[in-house]
């Protein structure tokens, strides 16, 4: 794919080389098992992962992904008032139990995409390129041709450019559009974020286009998508896990905390008082209504955080979607973790 026209002030465009990550790899390697469309099981080869999910606490990745009755008959019926399909799996990582409903279901990332793409730009930034992360970017007006829409931050720095970190931050908290392209630039486009997948043990997840264009999607696409349980494996290594610098890894955390999009999704299925990062991902009525959100989430008093992995889309094209169905399957994953 064609980079976009803009220059980074001080240097180059240079194209990301993959790490040899064999432990990071080792440690969410996944082995996909026989499934059917309701609850999924998937299997791991895994041990526990190493982070700093609190004092004293290493959180613990799952050695499967089960179904759960329970789960499975709410969100069946969720399924039929919505007339759409959901895929959702929630991790207790103080316990590593797991549960998922169609867990190993395709969905496209959309806007989600983005926090795997800052992810992946903190560890190019502090394994081989000290000091990209404050690096000024500049682009022309024309570049953001299609995207002004869905970037309010960027649009308003058009004329100044932004760091990395901005792009960051504004690709999070606002999933600014043209932010998560420029992110995208800084590792050699969608293929560099699949690479960065697969550099974490992450065989499932794939990016293949840029903004907007990664949101056109239709049952049977494979491109630009994820599954429920790669998801949450992924976003729970680089939020917990030792995939990142401690330091870049609560940076990362602290942008989903103040992400500002998902008020109405996961975050609303839980109780008020706990405290949840998430970054959402839309597709819009004409992709399915496509729609859905990631989540750390730490209930009060408790060191050990539960990650929330929700998708959904529509069975019929020109519908949009429900942030009530995702809210809903958050708080049906949480009394599944017996947290609720």
């Amino acid at each position: 794919m064609a980079s976009h026209p803009f220059f980074r002030v001080g240097r180059h465009l240079r194209s990301r080389s993959l790490l040899a990550t064999l432990a990071a790899s080792a440690l969410l390697g996944v082995t996909a098992c026989a499934a059917d469309t309701t609850g999924v099981t998937v299997t791991t080869d895994t041990g526990a992962a190493v982070g700093t999910s609190g004092p004293g606490v290493a959180p613990r990745t799952p050695d499967d992904v089960s179904s759960d009755s329970g789960l499975t008959e709410t969100l069946r019926e969720l399924e039929k008032s919505y007339d759409g399909r959901i895929g959702a799996v929630g991790i207790d990582l103080g316990t590593g139990r797991a549960v998922g409903y169609r867990a190993d279901e395709r969905f496209p990332f959309n806007s989600s995409f983005k926090v795997f793409a800052c992810a992946a730009v903190l560890d190019r930034a502090r394994t081989g390129e000290p000091g990209l992360m404050d690096e000024v970017v500049r682009w022309k007006p024309a570049d953001m041709a299609g995207l002004t829409g869905n970037s309010p931050e960027t649009t308003e720095y058009t004329d100044t450019g932004m760091t990395p970190a901005q792009f960051c931050r504004a690709g999070i908290t606002k999933s600014d559009g043209f932010a998560g392209n420029m992110l995208l630039e800084q590792i050699g486009g969608p293929r560099g974020l699949t690479g960065f997948f697969r550099d974490t043990g992450d065989r499932t997840s794939r990016l293949d286009r840029p903004e907007p264009r990664l949101t056109e999607w239709a049952p049977g696409e494979t491109r630009d998508t994820t599954t429920p349980a790669a998801a949450a494996r992924t976003f729970s290594e680089l939020t917990t896990g030792d995939t990142l610098h401690p330091r870049d890894r609560a940076r990362l955390v602290g942008w989903l905390k103040a992400s500002l999009t998902g008020t109405k999704r996961i975050k609303a299925g839980l109780p008020g008082d706990w405290t949840v990062g998430d970054k959402t991902g839309t597709g819009g009525a004409s992709n399915h209504g496509t729609a859905n959100d990631l989540a750390i989430a730490w209930p009060p008093g408790s060191d050990a955080p539960v990650v929330l992995s929700v998708f959904t889309r529509r069975n019929l094209d020109g519908t949009g979607h429900d942030d009530t169905v995702i809210a809903s399957a958050a708080t049906a994953l949480a009394e599944a973790l017996g947290k609720l």
